[in-house]
């Protein structure tokens, strides 16, 4: 337990200190806005499909240690994939984001992600650490913008074919 507690903190202060895929994307195909009012998170997700791949992505904004390191980690796991499969990853991460994913029973893509699994047991983080997710969900379907409070609450809103 102690060897995940102290991996999770290094994970979160690497991509914190040295975000991955941070910047603007030139000729973004695809742009969604996320914020958490709660905790004050706020960011801009740029993404460009090649047909149906994720060919470029790219992210900006102010955030708190988990949501940047949830971005950054989102964003290098999905570049290079398909629509569907990065669907399928967000709904696999906020499944065990949420507690909802039982790792020794059901199968699951998510990696090197997993070092996230114990946001589960931080209620309060929880959003912090969907946020990016759901706002590549938002800019995968069009949507200009997205919350983590009321109907875009991902704690409580359907996501793919959730």
């Amino acid at each position: 337990m102690a060897d995940s507690k102290s991996l999770y903190q290094e994970v979160i202060l690497d991509h914190n200190k040295k975000p991955r895929n941070y910047g603007a994307l030139e000729h973004a195909s695809h742009k969604a806005e996320g914020h958490n009012p709660l905790c004050g998170d706020h960011l801009s997700l740029e993404l460009n499909l090649d047909g149906d791949r994720i060919d470029g992505i790219a992210f900006r904004g102010d955030s708190c240690a988990i949501c940047k390191a949830s971005t950054s980690m989102m964003t290098t796991t999905v570049k290079g994939k398909s629509r569907q499969d990065a669907e399928t990853l967000i709904q696999e991460f906020r499944d065990m984001a949420t507690g909802k994913l039982d790792f020794n029973h059901q199968p699951h893509h998510l990696g090197r992600l997993t070092v996230f699994a114990g946001v589960r047991d931080l209620p309060m983080r929880v959003k912090c650490a969907i946020l990016p997710w759901h706002t590549l969900h938002a800019a995968l379907t069009s949507v200009a913008s997205t919350s983590t409070e009321a109907a875009d609450d991902p704690m409580d809103a359907p996501i793919g074919n959730a």
